[in-house]
C-alpha cells in the first residue's frame, strides 16, 4: 500500500496570522518609546534650563503666588514655548503651567543671555480666572534704589 505524505508547509505559511500582529504591535511599540524618548529629552532640557529652575523658585518664593495658587505649587507636564543656548548667549520664552490646591496658572518666562547672564524681561503667573501676579526681582529693586 502506498501512502502518499501532504506537502510539508513552511513555519511563515503556517504562523503569519499571528506573526504579522505581533510584528505591527512591536513596531508601534518601538515607534511610540522613540517619540515619547524624544519629547523627554526636550521637556527634560527645558526643565533643567537656568531660565526655568530660576522662574519656578521665584514663583514657589512669592506670596502673592502661593496665596493665589496655594502650596504646594507643582509644574505641570507640558511646558510650551522655545529655549536655546549658545555659549554666552541665549534666549527663553516658556510657559508652564502650575498646579495649585486652590487654583491652577501659567507661568510666563520671557528672558535672554547674554555675556553669560540671563536678563529676565517678563516673569509674570498668570492665575486661572484672569489675575497676573508680575514677579518683582527684589534684589535688583534694591540695587535700583
Amino acid at each position: 500500500m502506498h501512502t502518499t505524505t501532504p506537502p510539508s508547509t513552511s513555519w511563515w505559511s503556517r504562523n503569519w496570522k499571528w506573526c504579522v500582529p505581533v510584528i505591527a504591535a512591536l513596531l508601534f511599540a518601538l515607534f511610540a518609546a522613540f517619540i515619547f524618548g524624544i519629547l523627554a529629552l526636550v521637556f527634560g532640557a527645558m526643565k533643567s534650563s537656568g531660565p526655568y529652575q530660576h522662574a519656578m523658585a521665584r514663583a514657589e518664593a512669592d506670596p502673592a503666588v502661593t496665596a493665589a495658587l496655594g502650596t504646594p505649587i507643582q509644574a505641570g507636564w507640558l511646558v510650551q514655548g522655545n529655549f536655546s543656548s549658545n555659549g554666552p548667549d541665549g534666549e527663553a520664552n516658556l510657559a508652564i503651567p502650575l498646579d495649585g490646591p486652590k487654583a491652577d496658572g501659567t507661568l510666563f518666562v520671557v528672558a535672554k543671555k547674554q555675556a553669560g547672564e540671563w536678563r529676565y524681561e517678563t516673569l509674570a503667573v498668570n492665575v486661572d480666572g484672569g489675575e497676573r501676579i508680575v514677579l518683582v526681582d527684589t534684589a535688583a529693586s534694591a540695587e535700583a534704589h
